[in-house]
């Protein structure tokens, strides 16, 4: 990931506490070797209802993710941060973050 110091945009408004590594890239998705595309397939359970929040116009392209407790929970895998990445998001923000995600 690149550093940087200022980042502006759209802030996802998600807020979900919890939110384990599968909610964010389900284990079926992982069968690739490469690290790229997986963005697409991040929160898929989310996204399949078609008025979810991370696919909303509003949202569109936002760099922003703000999310509840503990996100990033669940089975220590590097693909999640890679698909949160990958879908756009350049910054969670959470009041706390598993240890996946708290490096």
């Amino acid at each position: 990931m690149q550093a940087f110091t200022t980042l502006s945009g759209t802030a996802i408004p998600f807020g979900a506490e919890n939110v384990d590594t599968d909610v964010i890239i389900p284990a079926r998705f992982l069968k690739t070797i490469t690290r790229t595309g997986l963005g697409k397939s991040a929160f898929t359970v989310i996204r399949s209802d078609p008025d979810n929040i991370f696919d909303s116009q509003r949202n569109k392209g936002a760099p922003i993710l703000i999310a509840g407790d503990n996100f990033g929970c669940g089975s220590s895998r590097d693909p999640p941060p890679g698909a949160l990445s990958d879908m756009g998001i350049k910054v969670v923000i959470a009041p706390s973050f598993a240890d996946i995600f708290s490096g």
